[in-house]
């Protein structure tokens, strides 16, 4: 299995049986690599021992490396609890950080869905759906085909196969289990005709009673019975309820294998005869008794009962008989790893109904389309942390900047320097509620910082040759984009982030003066990051450049190829034209076509084709068409634009029209980092323009 690292097993609705698929799949991944880890994003807790019965499984029946604590990222009732507080992206970063800790340790990880549980089935497969998408990873659908019709079986399949493309996730097919074994022609036939190719049937597994027959332990637990009799004999496997209220004589005749017989407690006919029927050649075995309401047998019987061979389990409980009836039908069987028998029957079943080959075959043929947003905004963070880096805001009487500033610093992802005067921000961060340390956000005001002179001056021989006079440096120096730009060239901070309350030019222009372009670089230029449903894509330039010559346009296309590496994204470089190939021609396509001569040749190491049309640098479909045999057309990650007018109105067009996210624009070309903000920007687009550059000012 090549190229995504990952399986999502995703349930269409509860009581699919995963624990024999994620056996069977698990048993597949080994006989092909050795470091295979399991993940379940939510947990919920089964028995005395609140642990997860899928995990605890594959754990110790495979002797895999991995501690229980590794292998899951929340409790169901801490999942819930976040998201009632309103902590949705606390819950998905917390999955993620979890997973990718256990990811870096392993060569594939099988991710096995939340369960759906009837009163959060919904919350349950939307949170499904939506942790699939974060973490990247293919998704196998899992259906139960223990319905009476093939409109119930189908149905719940249609619907989730919906709700996963629609948030881009990619579908290896679908496995159908607990079928009716008398139905399974019909069903892989229903399937067949219902299901879209991309989700096709992979396998229609039988029922099986043996599997699903829980042991009279289990009925221990989930009616907190008491245990009478047997306690060396609950592992009993019980396939059948019997209520008994008749006598002796009538019942015996309708006793059924491996039944389980409730009864009340004061019939001691009923025990005594059943125990007889248990030992005789003449009727079936049983499971064992359940007696029920608080009378429990009398002293005689009691006496009697201690006096033979412990031969049935007898257990009883409190409720009423038909209250306990209605509630032990709700028993569910799990293969523990205690149940060898179990395991080793599920595993020939797995084998025996499911076409690996073919199974292996779908989720080969499956290739990445990039990294999905939420993992690439957690990569960032995780890269700035790793390196933390002073950034340097000149905007400290913003809100936005202010709370940003605080989140940045809890997250440990930077450390911030405000401009401004130091009394007026810190009332107003004490008037916003903030808790920004002034020992990891200090407050430099550049009129009475000790640094002024030394700026002022260094800036006059930087411009003196402009006819910059002292006096004007020193007046210039005074504006925050010019005191915090000069902070950054003198090394007093990594980089800047401005522009909440100022216009990019005012912004940028400090850094085009003295910050320049780093080696090998003749201009700046910048990138989006566009975050779509499902992956995160590189637009470049669209800020800064208005109309590049080829040699510029070669230079943007490195640079923007340099800045994808930088985060995280394999670059794989399209040069936007209104033409595909050689379909077109006139100064606009030849200008593309020279560019991405010049940047082949001076990078040949990146995967650079063009001229090509949007639509067949990422759509397949098309890409096959127009540009087949290419290694870029239908998978680019970085799109170059013609032109700034191109590139904005089309950013700004896929921003509105999609719902995508944009971060930027991200200045490239830099010797040290300086972005800007839009003055509409958010706290988060603040927090992720921060974390940006301080990723960048560890590459500078």
């Amino acid at each position: 299995m090549e190229d995504y690292k990952s399986l999502y097993l995703a349930t269409t609705e509860s009581h699919c049986g995963k624990s024999l698929v994620s056996l069977g799949i698990m048993d597949i991944l080994l006989r092909r690599t050795q470091r295979v880890g399991v993940f379940r994003p939510i947990i919920k807790c089964h028995g005395p021992d609140r642990t997860d019965k899928n995990l605890e499984l594959l754990l110790k029946y495979f002797h895999l490396p991995w501690q229980y604590e590794e292998t899951y990222a929340w409790r169901q009732i801490d999942a819930l609890d976040l998201l009632a507080q309103g902590q949705h992206d606390e819950l998905i970063n917390g999955v993620i950080a979890k997973y990718k800790t256990l990811e870096n340790k392993s060569d594939f990880v099988l991710i096995i869905g939340s369960d759906l549980s009837a009163d959060t089935a919904a919350l349950d497969f939307d949170i499904n759906v939506e942790l699939a998408q974060s973490l990247g990873s293919p998704v196998l659908l899992l259906a139960s085909g223990a319905k009476e019709s093939m409109d119930e079986i189908i149905s719940p399949i249609l619907m989730a196969i919906e709700s996963f493309k629609r948030k881009g996730n990619q579908l290896v097919g679908t496995i159908v289990n607990r079928a009716d074994p008398e139905k399974l022609d019909a069903i892989r036939a229903g399937l067949k005709e219902a299901l879209p190719a991309e989700a096709a049937v992979l396998a229609v597994i039988p029922a099986n009673k043996k599997l699903a027959s829980p042991s009279v332990r289990e009925v221990v637990e989930h009616l907190g019975a008491e245990v009478l009799y047997g306690e060396d004999l609950l592992e009993y496997r019980v396939e059948e309820y019997m209520v008994i209220a008749m006598q002796m004589d009538h019942y015996l005749e309708l006793l059924r294998h491996r039944a389980l017989l409730i009864t009340p407690g004061d019939r001691g006919d009923v025990i005594l005869s059943a125990l007889q029927a248990h030992v005789s050649d003449n009727y079936p075995q049983l499971a064992g008794l359940l007696l029920t309401t608080k009378v429990r047998p009398a002293a005689t019987v009691q006496r009697l009962l201690e006096g033979l061979p412990s031969t049935l389990p007898i257990i009883a409980v409190d409720e009423e008989t038909f209250p306990t009836a209605a509630k032990v039908r709700g028993v569910r069987s799990y293969i523990t790893v205690d149940r060898q028998d179990k395991i080793a029957r599920s595993l020939r079943i797995f084998h025996k109904y499911v076409d690996v080959e073919t199974l292996i075959k779908r989720y080969a043929d499956i290739k990445p389309r990039g990294i999905p947003p939420r993992m690439f905004l957690f990569n960032i963070m995780q890269q700035a942390r790793s390196d933390r880096k002073r950034i340097v805001l000149p905007e400290s009487d913003d809100e936005r900047i202010l709370r940003a500033a605080q989140s940045l610093i809890e997250q440990d992802v930077v450390d911030i320097i405000l401009l401004g005067d130091e009394k007026k921000v810190r009332y107003l961060i004490a008037k916003l509620g903030l808790n920004i340390p002034e020992e990891r956000a200090p407050v430099v005001n550049p009129a009475a910082s000790s640094d002024f002179e030394d700026y002022a001056r260094t800036y006059y021989q930087l411009r003196k040759h402009k006819g910059l006079t002292p006096e004007q440096a020193a007046d210039i120096m005074m504006d925050v984009s010019y005191f915090g730009t000069m902070m950054v060239y003198k090394g007093h901070a990594d980089g800047m982030v401005s522009g909440a309350a100022h216009t990019t030019a005012h912004t940028l222009r400090p850094a085009f003066e003295f910050i320049k372009t780093k080696p090998g670089f003749k201009i700046v230029s910048s990138v989006f990051f566009m975050a779509l449903e499902d992956r995160v894509l590189v637009y470049g330039d669209c800020a800064v450049v208005p109309k590049p010559t080829a040699e510029q346009l070669a230079e943007i296309a490195i640079a923007s190829a340099e800045t994808a590496q930088m985060f995280g994204i394999e670059p794989v470089v399209a040069m936007l034209s209104y033409s595909t190939g050689e379909s077109g021609h006139g100064e606009e396509v030849e200008r593309v076509r020279k560019a991405t001569e010049l940047a082949q040749a001076r990078r040949p190491d990146l995967l650079i084709e063009g001229p090509m049309q949007y639509d067949a640098a990422v759509d397949p479909g098309v890409a096959q068409k127009k540009m087949p045999g290419s290694k870029v057309a239908g998978r680019a990650t970085v799109l170059i634009f013609p032109d700034l007018n191109t590139g904005n109105n089309t950013y700004k067009a896929v921003q509105r029209e999609t719902g995508a996210i944009a971060i930027g624009p991200v200045l490239q070309g830099l010797r040290k980092p300086v972005n800007d903000l839009s003055r509409g920007c958010t706290v988060d687009d603040v927090i992720n323009t921060v974390a940006i550059t301080a990723v960048q000012a560890q590459h500078a």
